[in-house]
Protein backbone atom coordinates (compact mmCIF):
# COMPACT_ATOMS: atom_id res chain seq x y z
CA UNK A 1 0.00 0.00 0.00
CA UNK A 2 1.34 3.48 -0.91
CA UNK A 3 2.28 6.01 1.72
CA UNK A 4 -0.56 8.60 2.03
CA UNK A 5 1.96 11.43 2.46
CA UNK A 6 3.66 10.53 -0.84
CA UNK A 7 0.30 10.32 -2.62
CA UNK A 8 -0.69 13.68 -1.18
CA UNK A 9 2.57 15.35 -2.30
CA UNK A 10 2.24 13.78 -5.74
CA UNK A 11 -1.34 14.98 -6.02
CA UNK A 12 -0.39 18.54 -4.98
CA UNK A 13 2.46 18.52 -7.51
CA UNK A 14 0.08 17.42 -10.25
CA UNK A 15 -2.42 20.12 -9.26
CA UNK A 16 0.34 22.76 -9.38
CA UNK A 17 1.35 21.52 -12.83
CA UNK A 18 -2.27 21.69 -14.04
CA UNK A 19 -2.68 25.20 -12.60
CA UNK A 20 0.50 26.34 -14.40
CA UNK A 21 -0.85 24.91 -17.65
CA UNK A 22 -4.16 26.67 -17.00
CA UNK A 23 -2.30 29.99 -16.50
CA UNK A 24 -0.89 29.57 -19.99
CA UNK A 25 -4.37 29.09 -21.46
CA UNK A 26 -6.29 31.81 -19.63
CA UNK A 27 -5.67 35.47 -20.46
CA UNK A 28 -4.67 37.05 -17.16
CA UNK A 29 -4.26 40.66 -18.27
CA UNK A 30 -1.94 43.13 -16.57
CA UNK A 31 -2.09 41.30 -13.23
CA UNK A 32 -0.36 38.23 -14.64
CA UNK A 33 1.87 37.98 -11.57
CA UNK A 34 0.91 35.77 -8.68
CA UNK A 35 -2.63 34.45 -8.65
CA UNK A 36 -4.42 32.46 -6.04
CA UNK A 37 -5.92 29.19 -7.13
CA UNK A 38 -9.38 30.65 -6.63
CA UNK A 39 -8.68 33.75 -8.74
CA UNK A 40 -7.15 31.63 -11.50
CA UNK A 41 -10.13 29.26 -11.53
CA UNK A 42 -12.54 32.22 -11.49
CA UNK A 43 -10.76 33.80 -14.46
CA UNK A 44 -10.80 30.46 -16.26
CA UNK A 45 -14.55 30.10 -15.68
CA UNK A 46 -15.18 33.64 -16.98
CA UNK A 47 -12.96 32.99 -20.00
CA UNK A 48 -14.84 29.77 -20.78
CA UNK A 49 -18.18 31.61 -20.50
CA UNK A 50 -16.88 34.31 -22.85
CA UNK A 51 -15.75 31.67 -25.37
CA UNK A 52 -19.12 29.91 -25.16
CA UNK A 53 -20.90 33.22 -25.76
CA UNK A 54 -18.68 33.92 -28.78
CA UNK A 55 -19.43 30.43 -30.08
CA UNK A 56 -23.20 30.96 -29.69
CA UNK A 57 -22.99 34.28 -31.57
CA UNK A 58 -20.87 32.69 -34.30
CA UNK A 59 -23.33 29.81 -34.69
CA UNK A 60 -26.22 32.28 -34.84
CA UNK A 61 -24.40 34.25 -37.52
CA UNK A 62 -23.71 31.05 -39.48
CA UNK A 63 -27.42 30.19 -39.33
CA UNK A 64 -28.36 33.68 -40.56
CA UNK A 65 -25.85 33.47 -43.40
CA UNK A 66 -27.11 30.01 -44.38
CA UNK A 67 -30.70 31.33 -44.48
CA UNK A 68 -29.57 34.27 -46.59
CA UNK A 69 -27.65 31.93 -48.89
CA UNK A 70 -30.73 29.72 -49.37
CA UNK A 71 -32.85 32.81 -50.10
CA UNK A 72 -30.34 34.11 -52.64
CA UNK A 73 -30.06 30.64 -54.19
CA UNK A 74 -33.85 30.57 -54.67
CA UNK A 75 -33.74 34.05 -56.22
CA UNK A 76 -30.95 32.94 -58.55
CA UNK A 77 -32.94 29.88 -59.57
CA UNK A 78 -36.01 32.04 -60.25
CA UNK A 79 -33.93 34.40 -62.36
CA UNK A 80 -32.49 31.44 -64.25
CA UNK A 81 -35.99 30.11 -64.93
CA UNK A 82 -37.13 33.57 -66.00
CA UNK A 83 -34.15 33.88 -68.32
CA UNK A 84 -34.88 30.47 -69.85
CA UNK A 85 -38.51 31.50 -70.37
CA UNK A 86 -37.52 34.83 -71.93
CA UNK A 87 -34.90 33.16 -74.12
CA UNK A 88 -37.41 30.57 -75.30
CA UNK A 89 -39.99 33.29 -76.08
CA UNK A 90 -37.36 35.28 -77.95
CA UNK A 91 -36.17 32.30 -79.95
CA UNK A 92 -39.72 31.23 -80.83
CA UNK A 93 -40.55 34.77 -81.93
CA UNK A 94 -37.46 35.00 -84.11
CA UNK A 95 -38.07 31.57 -85.64
CA UNK A 96 -41.71 32.50 -86.43
CA UNK A 97 -40.64 35.51 -88.43
CA UNK A 98 -40.50 34.94 -92.15
CA UNK A 99 -40.36 36.96 -95.34
CA UNK A 100 -44.13 37.33 -95.30
CA UNK A 101 -43.91 38.88 -91.83
CA UNK A 102 -41.50 41.44 -93.21
CA UNK A 103 -43.89 42.11 -96.11
CA UNK A 104 -46.73 42.64 -93.68
CA UNK A 105 -44.56 45.11 -91.79
CA UNK A 106 -44.10 47.01 -95.01
CA UNK A 107 -47.87 47.08 -95.60
CA UNK A 108 -48.45 48.37 -92.07
CA UNK A 109 -45.87 51.04 -92.72
CA UNK A 110 -47.68 52.05 -95.94
CA UNK A 111 -51.03 52.13 -94.14
CA UNK A 112 -49.68 54.47 -91.54
CA UNK A 113 -48.30 56.73 -94.27
CA UNK A 114 -51.72 56.88 -95.89
CA UNK A 115 -53.39 57.89 -92.64
CA UNK A 116 -51.12 60.95 -92.35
Amino acid sequence: EADPAVCSRSRRAQLRLCLERLKGLVPLGAAAGRHTTLSLLTRARLHIQKLEDQERRALHQIEQLQREQRHLQRQLEKLGMERIRIDSIGSSLSSERSDSDRGETLRWGMASERSD
